[in-house]
């Protein structure tokens, strides 16, 4: 049996390309679609009986796939261990520094109605820094000069985010102009 077969490490990779699967709300199959693949292809991926899941273009190609990120796909897995430094080779972002996520959330109070009737003007919005959104979630972006915006997520690309405001114009914003992206997880009326 070849070692990939067995590799739990491999596994756990696969396992969490297949939780990000899930919370997309896509089948095997369309997944695999997208990626250009077969379903059984991505099962292959998802199973850890394909070592190239440890690439990180392979990661980025599957990851775009499904309306991810390789750094989502590092936060589903939690901090590569010392055991593994093929993993940790294949989680590091290439397209900007990442630090693995940060524990705790916060909290944030709109100021405007640019997302009603998402959230009006008034609403705290409880995120979680390090946690990647999914598609049509709540974000905020932290940008690299500090400014914080809040958006709809769309998905990501190597060089951009794609977010939206309620009305649904996209907007393209550079990754090497974000510090940080961060899921909203909460909204309050106060």
């Amino acid at each position: 049996m070849p070692r990939f077969e067995s590799d739990s490490d491999a596994r756990r990779l696969g396992e969490a390309l297949a939780a990000l699967r899930r919370e997309a709300g896509l089948s095997q199959a369309e997944a695999g679609e997208r990626a250009g693949m077969t379903s059984q292809g991505w099962g292959l991926y998802e199973a850890g009986k394909r070592p190239g899941l440890f690439r990180p273009d392979v990661q980025r190609r599957l990851t775009t796939a499904i309306g991810a990120s390789p750094e989502a796909l590092a936060l589903k897995l939690g901090a590569p261990s010392a055991a593994a430094p093929e993993a940790a080779a294949g989680l590091n972002s290439s397209g900007r520094a990442f630090a693995g996520p940060v524990t705790g959330t916060r909290r944030l109070q709109l100021s405007s109605d640019d997302l009603a009737p998402w959230a009006a003007s008034g609403v705290v919005l409880e995120y979680e820094p390090g946690r990647w959104p999914r598609r049509d979630q709540g974000c905020v972006i932290e940008m690299a000069d500090g400014e914080l915006r809040v958006k709809l997520y769309e998905r990501a690309d190597p060089d951009a985010l794609v977010v939206r405001g309620v009305g649904g114009g996209e907007e393209r914003i550079a990754r090497s102009a974000t510090r940080q992206v961060s899921a909203v997880v909460a909204r309050l009326d106060v």
